[in-house]
């Protein structure tokens, strides 16, 4: 089986995207409120709070700090009510992008986005512009320390439609309602699991020259700069050729 590999895109970018811990826990905190604020506190009852719990230690976060995003967006600790907001439009090169966001001022952040799109030589477009060109996807990250061929029955088994060998991983895709269900199977099955969220997969990507690849970066780092901007998808074939440090 065969899929377009969003990790293939962005490990190296995760390699970096890491060190700046604060920032993921602020983005993350964002979701658990909206999530709560949208289906309640209960993550039994609410399987995006469920997901983004396991997103959040995944990455390392403190039980003690979700617990306390959980109470503020809950009511019982105060808190801030953030909007869902996405952003569509093209970047250098005619890279489709697709920018989620949470805010609690619309007008700061559509500026904000606007003008790290219009610093990099692109332009925002309108709602639906780029959108069609992705698919959204539960995407399932894990070691690839196992056999490739049982990994992908127990994967099949457990519920995913797709599932694609990168390098030294495996990465498989559900549907966006399947996610917290394939996963749970897996990790019944001692699989271990490297990351777990749900994505907007390009339906074709762009391949570009070094030069290019490093106005794609530039842009991405001035979107993930914004702590409103919570994902960030696109189409392009990015390699380390275009990154800088």
């Amino acid at each position: 089986m065969s899929g377009h590999s969003r990790w293939a895109n962005i490990k190296h970018r995760k390699a970096k995207g890491d060190a700046a811990k604060a920032n993921v826990f602020t983005k993350i905190g964002r979701e658990i409120s909206v999530a709560v604020r949208s289906g309640g506190g209960d993550p039994n009852t609410n399987s995006r709070l469920k997901d983004l719990i396991v997103k959040a230690r995944e990455n390392n976060i403190p039980n003690d700090n979700i617990m306390r995003s959980i109470k503020k967006a809950s009511g019982e600790a105060g808190g801030v009510n953030y909007e869902e907001i996405t952003y569509e439009g093209y970047g250098p090169s005619g890279v489709a992008f697709y920018v989620e966001c949470l805010t609690d001022n619309k007008n700061r952040t559509a500026g904000d986005v606007r003008h790290a799109f219009d610093k990099s030589g692109g332009a925002l477009g309108t709602t639906g512009s780029v959108s069609f060109m992705f698919k959204r996807r539960g995407v399932i990250v894990i070691d690839g320390g196992r056999d490739e061929d049982e990994v992908m029955m127990l994967a099949l088994d457990a519920g995913a439609e797709d599932f694609a060998a990168d390098g030294d991983v495996y990465v498989l895709y559900t549907a966006p309602q399947d996610l917290s269900a394939v996963r749970e199977k897996l990790e019944q099955n001692k699989i271990d699991i490297i990351s777990s969220e749900i994505d907007m997969i390009p339906e074709n990507t762009v391949a570009l020259s070094a030069e290019d690849e490093a106005k794609v970066y530039r842009m991405i780092d001035k979107l993930e700069d914004n702590d409103d901007v919570q994902n960030i998808f696109h189409n392009a074939e990015l390699t380390d050729a275009g990154e800088e440090e």
